[in-house]
């Protein structure tokens, strides 16, 4: 009998946090979302045998480390590179999976939870909008940006984009994410100069 491989987990877990991000978390099973990373059911028990809400949740830790390291790329750049960055990435994936996918991270936070106590998925949903802030609010601190409206700032596009991404899917149009671009660049630019 031949051992899972490490990649068959990770393979796991993206497409996981793919299928999150289209129909959500509640709309989803287990079966769904190993068939949707192409993985047999009995290796995602394996690798996850909590069940649903651990392989969740490290979908979720997924989506939110990717981002984190695209994140932390750019602002290297400054935060105009980084907002630019942020941007281009979801949209991206909203105009390519035809207004089908959005954030993950975003999916688990609006669903109702089943449970009275914070559920996993929501901490890691928490845990990801905190670090794009951090991040963002960091490199507009190194540039010049007063610390409280730099985390300000931070809060805003994250929220702005977010939003965004959610009308984007409505309207099956980019043009709300394209206009939030817009008022966001600005804002940025002006925090910078002043």
């Amino acid at each position: 009998m031949t051992k899972p491989s490490p990649q068959a987990r990770d393979r796991i877990v993206a497409g996981a946090a793919d299928m999150i991000s289209r129909r959500g978390l509640n709309a989803t099973s287990v079966r769904e979302l190993a068939k949707h990373a192409k993985a047999p059911l009995g290796s995602t028990y394996h690798y996850f045998p909590d069940g649903k809400e651990q392989l969740a949740t490290e979908a979720v830790r997924y989506a939110g480390e990717t981002v984190t390291r695209m994140l932390r790329e750019e602002l290297q750049a400054g935060p105009v590179a980084g907002l630019q960055a942020f941007l281009a990435l979801w949209r991206g994936i909203v105009v390519a999976t035809d207004f089908r996918a959005g954030c993950p991270v975003l999916a688990v936070s609006i669903e109702e939870p089943s449970a009275d106590e914070v559920p996993a998925t929501v901490v890691a949903a928490a845990e990801a909008f905190d670090g794009w802030e951090t991040l963002l609010a960091g490199s507009l601190r190194e540039h010049g940006v007063d610390p409280e409206q730099a985390a300000q700032l931070a809060t805003l596009v994250v929220a702005s984009v977010e939003g965004a991404i959610v009308m984007c899917r409505a309207k099956r149009s980019a043009q709300p994410l394209d206009h939030v671009a817009e008022r966001l660049h600005a804002l940025v630019r002006r925090a910078i100069d002043n």
